[in-house]
């Protein structure tokens, strides 16, 4: 039996290794279309590779799918983070988990992900085959007809691992199978505002912010980081997941309100200044903050409540005070566009879930064909998560389940 793995990603080189493990006598083959197989684990995490996120509770974890929450919830049980960490451990790469739960090879280099990777395709007999692009799939009497760029190719069965695309006609060839596709749109990039002064504080971070997009209900806290180009950070990269298809509807430009501090009541707010003032009247506003913001953005976030850095707190008045109160806790910037996140791609879109087994990763049109990884309308926020639902869903692509037919081979 040949088992075809179209695209040389995490998700389809787990779909591989998987069936191989099930499936010992089979042919299992990846095609990849590039020179390189696996360039997204190289590059992400900075050149670390963010294997996973341990949170071991599924509830918590779904949290973190923007979309297909719902349909990764099996896969999830079936093999989450804590099977992924065994199985890589197990296999001699050793692991730490940081901050937020976000777990690295201890050795802090993505290689090391990929020689696994590369060592269990060896070890199982998987053919890699590059620079090998699937241009279209022909379905009949049970059998697949692969045309490549090297030739057709027919197989029993066909494990989808693509990736995601930009542009909606990288999904006509799936389509054309009869599947139903989502259009995609970015997520998980950074807000570009070249209109704002804010950006000549490049470098500066926040530990606890929290940024809203005006006139909806999306919001996001943590870290948030000023660039050269306007804001990045957790809190506005895992915003842009949750509201990427808002933000398209909106050309990306819309109006933001950010809250500097953890405190987001206002009259509570007010009463930590008052007593503020209270006890360090005397002292210039520069010297004294009350809040754990650097100091550079204080004396700019000073400045945009007109109020002297250089002036004592007493001279505030109520006046100043309700002015430094709004900057604080309803900053408002306007964003006019977006910049990928370093050199990672992420989108929504995709085969829409509706056509695809949750409990296999099996295509509800086709018999034998199965997706795994982002080629599905599932994304997740920063932190390991899309990995992670790479891990999964190639895991149980590749265990085949559902359709046990076997047929004969090509002739």
């Amino acid at each position: 039996m040949l088992i075809c793995i179209i695209g040389g990603g995490a998700a389809g080189f787990f779909a591989a290794i998987r069936a191989a493990e099930v499936n010992p006598t089979a042919d299992v083959r990846i095609l990849e279309q590039s020179k390189h197989v696996l360039s997204k684990v190289k590059v992400s995490g900075g050149g670390r590779c963010n294997v996973t996120n341990a949170t071991f509770s599924i509830p918590e974890m779904l949290k973190a799918y923007p979309r297909g929450s719902r349909f990764i919830r099996h896969a999830l049980h079936i093999f989450g983070p804590e099977q992924v960490m065994r199985w890589f451990s197990s296999r001699g790469v050793g692991l730490k988990t940081e901050s937020f739960g976000h777990v690295f090879p201890i050795s802090d280099d993505s290689q090391t992900v990929i020689d696994c990777l590369l060592t269990a395709c060896r070890d199982r007999a998987v053919q890699i085959e590059t620079q090998n692009a699937v241009r279209s799939i022909a379905y009949s009497k049970g059998l697949f007809e692969l045309e490549t760029s090297k030739g057709i190719i027919c197989a029993e069965k066909v494990i989808v691992a693509s990736g995601g695309s930009p542009k909606r006609s990288g999904f006509d060839w799936l389509e054309a199978l009869g599947h139903r596709i989502v259009d995609p749109v970015p997520s998980l990039f950074t807000f570009n505002m070249p209109n704002e002064r804010i950006r000549n504080y490049m470098g500066v971070s926040v530990p606890n912010a929290t940024v809203r997009i005006r006139g909806t209900n999306f919001e996001y806290s943590g870290a948030l980081l000023i660039t050269h180009w306007g804001m990045s950070g957790p809190a506005v990269l895992k915003l842009s997941a949750y509201a990427a298809r808002a933000l398209n509807e909106m050309d990306y430009r819309f109006g933001i309100q950010v809250n500097w501090i953890a405190e987001k009541n206002q009259e509570v707010l007010r009463i930590k200044l008052e007593e503020h003032i209270q006890k360090e009247g005397l002292k210039q506003r520069k010297n004294s903050k009350l809040f754990p913001i650097p100091e550079r953005l204080w004396l700019y976030l000073l400045e945009r409540a007109d109020l002297k850095p250089e002036q004592i707190w007493r001279e505030t008045g109520s006046k100043g005070l309700s002015r430094l109160i709004e900057v604080l806790s309803n900053d408002t910037y306007k964003v006019e566009g977006k910049t990928t996140f370093k050199e990672e791609f992420v989108t929504c879109g995709g085969v829409s879930l509706d056509d695809i087994d949750p409990k296999t990763m099996q295509s509800k049109v086709i018999p034998g064909l199965y997706f795994a990884g982002e080629v599905m309308d599932i994304d997740a926020i920063t932190g390991g998560y899309n990995f992670q639902a790479a891990w999964s869903t190639g895991y149980l692509a590749g265990s085949l389940l559902g359709s046990q037919k076997e047929y004969s081979n090509c002739t």
